[in-house]
């Protein structure tokens, strides 16, 4: 069991930053290629590989080549379904705290 808390431990790294997040949010329904990505985020060709291959590394992200491009998927819908969970409870924290705010 500890095994898998590590695992579990190991995998939620890839998700604490920002620009990966951005990354998940925009492979969701779509296979993206690496050129698109950098189009989308505005981030460096350099930056964006790294952050995909850190994803691909932990299992978040698969690649296959076209020509000269190279095209990102995620390598199952449950890690979308995982992200949208947390931004709703997010969102709900986030309506909270304006709850909060306005009885002040």
């Amino acid at each position: 069991m500890k095994r898998l808390y590590e695992m579990h431990a190991d995998l939620c790294k890839a998700f604490s930053n920002p620009t990966r997040l951005e990354i998940l949010n925009l492979l969701r329904n779509k296979e993206l290629s690496v050129t698109e990505l950098v189009e989308k985020t505005k981030l460096s060709q350099a930056n964006i590989s790294q952050h995909l291959s850190i994803m691909r590394s932990k299992g978040i992200v698969t690649s296959r080549r076209k020509g000269k491009g190279i095209y990102y998927r995620l390598t199952t819908q449950k890690i979308i379904e995982a992200f949208d969970m947390i931004r709703e409870v997010l969102a709900a924290k986030i309506t909270e705290n304006r709850k909060i705010i306005a009885k002040l």
